[in-house]
């Protein structure tokens, strides 16, 4: 079967399939990163906030999310299944991502930030990295912008 990508907001998703792209952000971001901190920030209730993620046989494999700021578009929440990983499948959510946001606010500047090691990663989509590395949750993170 293969690989679909999906959008939505929170609001029109199906429990288990929210449950489920949930869970792979907590495993990603809190228990294999070891990052202790609130993941579910409500920002995935917002307004205008959409969440995408890709599925195999009813798995969700990977995931993002995109936000409306006040003079731009957010990616965030970028996390993929380990299974997953090194199959194309990441790509395929950043450049649904990117898509999604062009046509939500053409022209606007799109805003990441990406954890330090994957700052290459991302430029493959067209993102810049700008300023100081900082740190969340003690991971070096830099703010990344796409023109």
């Amino acid at each position: 079967m293969p690989i679909e990508l999906r959008r939505a907001a929170v609001t029109e998703m199906d429990p288990a399939t929210l449950y489920r792209l949930l869970w792979l952000r907590v495993s990603v971001f809190v228990v294999e990163q070891r990052a202790a901190y609130a993941e579910l920030d409500g920002r995935d209730l917002e307004s205008g906030a959409e969440l995408l993620w890709a599925e195999e046989e009813g798995h969700v494999l990977s995931t993002a999310r995109v936000l409306r700021e006040p003079d731009a578009l957010r990616i965030g929440r970028v996390a993929t299944a380990p299974e997953a990983r090194s199959r194309g499948v990441a790509s395929a959510i950043m450049r649904a991502a990117v898509e999604r946001c062009d046509e939500i606010g053409p022209g606007l500047p799109i805003l990441l930030d990406a954890q330090e090691h994957l700052v290459d990663w991302y430029a493959r989509f067209g993102f810049v990295a700008e300023g100081e590395r900082h740190f969340e949750d003690g991971i070096p993170h830099r703010v990344m912008r796409r023109p």
